[in-house]
């Protein structure tokens, strides 16, 4: 692909913009792997440098977006010119992931390298992966789930011939107490 700038721009320069869009909530860590790596793609074909790549997690939305009330925040700054910009958004609108994006100019004839890039392989593997729901975190509703589950794996024991069996419980009346002598009349 051709690289398109406008005659605004000063020759050597670049534009820096900010992209954030918003993936579906139930989206794996390798999908929201794929879509990444698409983008980097793009960027990288139309001479532009991807400078900070950050997953801001799953969050609430303000208000319902196609039917979700959740999704994966995902930000992206980078140098490019505005064609860049517009296969970028393009290519957002293709996937059926997204289902939200905008994309802000934040400075005009840009140095390329004036603006160092800090992106690794390791930057680039931590963004693929989704920390758990803001809510969940706040509430401490995913440390109730796992105690509950503790609790249920507490109370079935495996017997020699590999069958669960219920754990013996107070309300069950079995006790390993001596029989009483009113029991033996």
């Amino acid at each position: 692909m051709s690289q398109l700038k406008s005659y605004r721009d000063e020759p050597g320069t670049a534009r820096e913009y900010e992209t954030v869009f918003i993936l579906r909530p139930d989206t794996s860590n390798e999908s929201v792997g794929v879509v990444n790596t698409r983008l980097r793609g793009i960027v990288d074909s139309l001479g532009g440098r991807v400078l900070k790549l950050d997953n801001w997690g799953k969050r609430k939305l303000a208000y319902e977006v196609k039917k979700e009330l959740r999704g994966i925040y995902l930000y992206w700054q980078y140098l490019g010119t505005s064609g860049l910009v517009a296969e970028l958004e393009r290519n957002l609108r293709m996937l059926d992931s997204v289902i939200r994006y905008t994309t802000v100019k934040i400075d005009a004839d840009v140095d390329p390298n004036a603006r160092p890039s800090d992106m690794t392989e390791e930057t680039w593997a931590k963004a693929a992966v989704t920390a758990a729901d803001e809510e969940e975190l706040m509430s401490g509703a995913s440390r109730f789930a796992e105690a509950e589950a503790k609790e249920e794996e507490d109370d079935v024991d495996v017997v020699a011939g590999g069958h669960a069996a219920a754990a013996p419980t107070e309300s069950s009346g079995t006790t390993d107490a001596p029989a009483t002598d009113k029991e033996e009349e």
